[in-house]
This record gives C-alpha cells, structure tokens and sequence, in this order.
C-alpha cells in the first residue's frame, strides 16, 4: 500500500506544485490537497477538498481517507494573500493548532511535514555568518510571517513531544524565487526602482522554487526527522542582485525605506515591516549540511543561479525607462524632504535632551 496524503495550502503556488508532484509518484495512492479556495491551475490526480484548516472538518477529512502524512504548506507570507494582517495570523496560528490538534487525535497520521522559513532567526548586526539549526536567533522576528512561522515551529515541536509515535520534519526555506513564483521578494526585485538602505549591502540566500520542491518531496517520501535548513549554495548581496535583474536603485536612510518603498505604486506585495527592513539592512546566510547529510536532499541551483533564472522567467533587464526615472526623481525628493524632517526632529530631542544647549 502506498501512502495517502494531505497537503495543506493546496491553491498556492508551491502547495500545488506540491500536490502534482506527489500525485505523480509511484510511493504514493492518494493525494488530497485542501484549501478554503479552489486552485487556479489543475492539481493533476490529486482530489481537491476545500475546507478550512481553522475548522474542525479537517480532523474529519484526515479519518475519513485514513491519512497517514500531512505536509502542511498553509502558512501565508504576506498580509495581502490573506486579507489583512489579523486574517493572516489567524490563518497561519490557529490554522496550524486546528490542523495539529486533527493530527494528535487520529490514528492513522504517521508522519508530519512542515514548510517553514530561515526568517525565524531574524536578522541584525550580530548574526554569525551561517545560521545552523541548533543556533537561537540574536534578533528575533517581531512581526509578520516571520514572527508567525516561530509560533508555528513552537507548535510542531510540542505536537512532537505529545505524539512521539509520529515523524516530524521542518524545512525552513530560505526566500524561494524562480521564473513564476510571485514573492515579496520577487516583487522587490521587480519595482521599477529599488530603494535600498543607505550604507549596507545585505548578504542574500535563496532557493529555486523547483528546489524547494524537491525538498519537500524528499522529506515527504523518507523517514527523516528534525529541522533542516533549505538554501541554494553561495550568497549574492543586495547591491550584485540589483545589478543582476537591470533594475535602477536609489539609496535612502533605513528609517526611511518603508516609506520609499510604499510610496511606489508597485509596491502592493512588497514587504517593507520592520523584519524585513532589517533584513534588508543585514541579509542572513545558513548551513545547509543537515538537509544534505540527512535528509539526502542537493539543490539543482546555487543561490546565483535561482536569481538569474526568476530574472529570465520575469523578464527584467528592461533598462532605464522614462518611468524609472520619474520615479528616482520623486523618490529623491520625497526622501530628502523626510531626511530634513528626520534630522529636524533629532535635533530637537537632543536639545530638549540638554536643555537647549547645542552640543
């Protein structure tokens, strides 16, 4: 008998890329991908349920198809995939307890998969320059997907020790990217203009989205358990990725990159939190020998190449436009305008600070 399996987050785009690939293989006779809505593009032989995984039915969909693995991709990256940042936190928290409390009570699931992200270490001065997966992290996430994804792991571990009878396996990935995965990352990399803070160039490691794939697959199909890191090999900088994608960068006080950011009308799944801001000051980098070592998983593409092949895939390298500069133009002036402003304001706190004496 093969094996019968849930994949969580089923509509999106790696969860169903998942779900075919599974549906292809030969180990497994029954994939069921589940979502609260329907996939836009075929699942191939999976089945599609749609269900919330908030909801209590999800314990009834996993007895009824005696389920004995879950891969649980339903964890979402950005508020605007949800509907706002409360929709999200509840989608990804809750959901992952509902999802969780399903898998304690049944008798069938034997193994869990999770799909995480290196975001958990954070990112700031005092990182080392490879995360492994015994090592805390020196400036913990605060907000966001980042934030939420450190609950969710909280979670899983504490599923491991009441349920010590079922395999556990997390996968943090690094930021995913490729020719047809839409990030926050990607749509970064795609603003006509880039503003990037004002003094650093951070440390970048991704995965190709085919890779992160493959990873999951593998992990889904063995025995292995624990954390493991997932990382295309190498690193590039902010600065070599610019450069890469022929996009036109404008550099601006940290403080002030969010507001850059926003302030550009393409900017809608752009991430500029105050975790990611910080990750784009600092950058990260991780050590991928565990997932090599034990879970037998070598990506297809280094760092390097998974950018050079979303750029191919999303067709930049377009040039300086007139609407790129435009933009530099307005940028300019609404960042020096924020920087006078910023450097007003300092100076009154440091002479409140004195009483009104100058330094």
């Amino acid at each position: 008998m093969g094996r019968v399996v849930l994949v969580t987050g089923a509509a999106r785009h790696l969860g169903g890329h998942m779900t075919r690939a599974l549906a292809k293989d030969p180990a497994v006779d029954r994939v069921i991908g589940v979502d609260v809505v329907p996939p836009r593009k075929g699942i191939g032989d999976a089945d599609f349920i749609r269900a919330d995984i908030r909801n209590p039915v999800i314990g009834k969909i996993i007895r009824s198809a005696d389920v004995d693995t879950v891969v649980h991709m339903g964890v979402i990256a950005t508020p605007v995939q949800a509907g706002g940042r409360a929709a999200m936190k509840e989608i990804n928290v809750i959901g992952t307890m509902q999802l969780l409390a399903a898998c304690q009570k049944s008798d069938t699931v034997q193994r869990l998969v999770v799909k995480s992200t290196t975001s958990v270490y954070g990112a700031g001065p005092r990182d080392p320059a490879l995360f492994t997966e015994e090592m805390a992290p020196k400036h913990p996430p605060t907000s966001g997907w980042a934030k939420d994804s450190v609950e969710v792991e909280g979670y899983v571990r504490g599923f491991g020790r009441r349920r010590p009878d079922v395999e556990v396996a997390i996968l943090r990935l690094a930021n995913v990217i490729g020719p047809r995965i839409q990030t926050a990352m990607t749509a970064y990399f795609s603003l006509p203009i880039v503003p990037v803070v004002m003094g650093y160039d951070a440390r970048l490691q991704f995965v190709h989205e085919d890779d992160a794939i493959e990873a999951l697959r593998i992990a889904t199909l063995n025995q292995s358990t624990g954390i493991y890191n997932v990382a295309g090999s190498g690193i590039i900088t902010v600065s070599q990725a610019i450069r890469r994608a022929g996009r036109p960068w404008i550099e601006v006080p940290r403080p002030l990159l969010g507001i850059a950011g926003r302030s550009i009308g393409s900017a809608r799944l752009a991430d500029f939190s105050a975790d990611q801001v910080r990750f784009l000051t600092y950058g990260r980098g991780v050590d991928t020998t565990r997932a090599a070592r034990s879970l037998g998983f070598t990506p297809r593409y280094t760092t390097a190449r998974a950018f050079e092949d979303f750029v191919r895939g999303h067709g930049l390298r377009s040039g300086l436009t007139s609407r790129a500069v435009e933009l530099t133009e307005s940028l300019a002036f609404q960042v020096g305008n924020a920087t006078e402003r910023l450097t007003q304001s300092a100076g009154d706190v440091l002479q409140g600070a004195t009483g009104g004496r100058r330094a």
